[in-house]
Parts: C-alpha cells; sequence; structure tokens
C-alpha cells in the first residue's frame, strides 16, 4: 500500500486531505510544519507528499530545498496551495515539486495529480 505524508498547519485541509487519500486506499501520515515534515521524512519513506506552501516554522519551499539537499531519492512531492501566480508554480516545479494542486481540491483532482506522479 502507498503511503502519503501530509504537510498543512491546518488540521482541517489535513482531515479531508487523510479522507480522501485513505478512500483511494493510501496510508496516510501528518506533519503540521515542514520541520516536523523533513524529520518524518527521515525516519520513513513516504511515496509521495502533499505540501502546503505558507506554514510556520518551516515553509513547504524551505522544506522542499531541505528534502533535495538531505536525500538522493525522495518522495513524490505535490504542492496544496492557496498561491496560484504562475511565478509559484514555476518556483514550485522549479524547486523540484512534481506536480500543483490548488486549495480547495476535490477527490478526483488529487486522484488525478497521484496518477500523474505515478502514485496511483
Amino acid at each position: 500500500m502507498k503511503n502519503c505524508l501530509v504537510v498543512d498547519d491546518s488540521k482541517v485541509i489535513r482531515k479531508v486531505a487523510r479522507h480522501i487519500l485513505e478512500s483511494l486506499d493510501i496510508t496516510v501520515s501528518e506533519a503540521c510544519d515542514g520541520r516536523e515534515a523533513l524529520s518524518q521524512c527521515q525516519s520513513s519513506d513516504p511515496d509521495v507528499v502533499l505540501l502546503d506552501w505558507n506554514m510556520p516554522v518551516m515553509s513547504g519551499m524551505e522544506f522542499l530545498q531541505q528534502l533535495n539537499a538531505t536525500r538522493s531519492s525522495r518522495p513524490k512531492v505535490i504542492f496544496c496551495t492557496t498561491e496560484n501566480g504562475l511565478g509559484h508554480i514555476k518556483a514550485a516545479l522549479d524547486a523540484g515539486a512534481d506536480e500543483y494542486v490548488m486549495k480547495p481540491f476535490d477527490r478526483d483532482t488529487l486522484e488525478s495529480k497521484l496518477q500523474i506522479v505515478g502514485v496511483l
């Protein structure tokens, strides 16, 4: 079974994502900021990370930069954010994100993104 680390400072977003991912037979773990997520990635190997952009302690971009610097092989990363400007999308993809999804998202959208990155 595939597993996903959901990284978001919003408990509501984490709960919605968990519900959708579990309905797709994906095991879910959660982190509320980038630092906690980085720690979890070092102790386990998620197949995919659903990553918020704006978080306290360590942002999504900082997390992605640290993940790239510390891991030779890393999980797929899907940025999940309200930041919808082309500059943000390009910056995320240039930093190594595999996909980008806008909040609010639904099951079909998230399922499609997971298929694109090869998790489903």
